[in-house]
């Protein structure tokens, strides 16, 4: 057997090189450009249109001007430097309007404030986004909103402080209470003291603590706010926010108790029934005449609950399609371990549910990102309208068009591209199906 199997290796042919043809970018352009007439009538057809596309876009680019002191100026210097007829970006009026676009009206001898702020967050993030970090790193996480709500609108620090008590109020009897009468009612009971404690005592104890140790920034008002000041506030809240209320909303929709079923189901389909300027207009003008005469509820901060609200109901969904897929076999398996409901959520479900979920929650975090520029409807300077709006406003840049928003789409795709980019990296780190 030995000595026909050398006979045969002998015989065969010996290896040799594969044609020009089949190998290098000559195969990748034969298999994914010109595989079929099809195929290759399309390629064409697209290679045609990107040409024309930079045909027309690469002069208008070549010829940016960057220091000029209105529109008429820019159009000057591109005539004079490319002849008669030449156009080009005015890049100008980005060089000398964008402070607006970040910091909108904030006042400008306190730019620091934000810039910290924006500083906290990466450092408020990294623990969250990245599991290699040292969890004691999460008490910046749980600390940023406070100082965050400080830095930015300013007044006594002991306002978000005593606001930050309450959600120690609320561990405090959740702890206390849970191991006698579960989850469910011990939370409810801890939300209800949480409650009390902000409605009843944070204003006295606010004040006592100002009166007996004065520490406070100048305040800020929530009008000031604009550009992408304005976006990142709104969306980093309404981010974290919404995905631990759509993971409640979608354990709501699946339980078996009819009264929570019901609830969620209705929350759920009236929030995803209603468009986003409509809950936004609501924010801004009916929410308060449901509210005592002479009370102040802050506009921002009535858009970022009606923000929230709004992405919740749709994290749910995604949620409950992760809830979907997976088998029957694990929510068994967790039963057999002796698992209560919440420890087989907590260590078994909802980590392979959002595991799942990662590209519908990461698609429902970019939507909500862009949405943020609907808030121009209700009087708040957004940077894509409400800026851009009051700079074309400007004698001087009257008649600007592209500018302003290509400048304002590219920091948009830059965030948004950043989100999606980590989203299919945490995909590639998560997937453990085929190792």
């Amino acid at each position: 057997m030995q000595e026909q199997l050398v006979f045969v290796r002998n015989q065969m042919l010996p290896p040799e090189a594969p044609p020009p043809g089949q190998k290098g970018i000559t195969r990748w352009m034969r298999e994914n450009l010109f595989s079929g007439p099809m195929n290759s009538v399309l390629t064409v057809l697209g290679i045609l249109a990107v040409v024309w596309l930079l045909m027309h876009i690469l002069p208008w680019l070549m010829h940016s001007v960057w220091n000029a002191n209105s529109l008429n100026e820019c159009r000057q210097i591109i005539q004079e430097r490319w002849g008669e007829g030449a156009t080009g970006a005015c890049w100008a009026m980005v060089r000398e309007r964008w402070p607006q676009y970040l910091y909108g009206f904030y006042p400008r001898d306190l730019y620091w404030r934000p810039n910290l702020s924006l500083l906290l967050l990466f450092g408020a993030l990294a623990p969250v986004l990245y599991s290699s970090l040292p969890r004691k790193m999460l008490w910046i996480t749980a600390l940023y909103p406070a100082t965050a709500f400080w830095l930015l609108w300013g007044g006594s620090i002991w306002a978000p402080v005593v606001a930050m008590l309450g959600f120690v109020v609320l561990w405090l009897v959740f702890s206390v209470l849970q191991p006698r009468l579960g989850v469910p009612v011990s939370a409810g009971i801890g939300v209800v003291v949480a409650s009390l404690w902000w409605l009843f005592l944070q204003a006295p104890a606010t004040d006592l603590l100002q009166g007996i140790l004065p520490l406070s920034l100048r305040p800020v008002g929530s009008r000031d706010f604009g550009g992408f000041l304005l976006s990142f506030v709104i969306g980093v809240t309404a981010i974290s926010a919404s995905l631990p209320m759509g993971i409640l909303l979608a354990l709501g929709r699946k339980s078996d108790m009819l009264l929570v079923r019901t609830l969620s189901v209705g929350f759920i389909e009236f929030i995803r029934g209603v468009p986003l300027i409509t809950l936004l207009f609501t924010a801004s003008l009916l929410l308060q005449y449901f509210l005592p005469p002479g009370s102040d509820f802050d506009i921002i901060l009535r858009v970022i609950i009606l923000v929230t609200l709004f992405a919740a109901a749709y994290i749910a969904e995604v949620i409950r399609g992760g809830l979907a897929a997976l088998p029957r076999g694990q929510y068994e398996a967790a039963d057999a371990l002796g698992l209560d409901y919440w420890q087989a959520q907590r260590l078994i479900i909802m980590p392979q549910a959002l595991k799942i979920s990662i590209p519908g929650i990461v698609s429902s975090f970019i939507g909500l990102f862009k949405d943020t520029t609907l808030v121009a409807f209700v009087g708040l300077n957004d940077p894509l309208k409400g800026i851009t709006t009051i700079v074309r406003a400007d004698i001087n840049w009257k008649g600007i068009y592209w500018e302003p928003y290509i400048f304002a789409g590219a920091i948009f795709f830059l965030i948004c591209f950043g989100m999606s980019r980590y989203s299919m990296w945490l995909e590639r780190k998560l997937k453990t199906d085929h190792r």
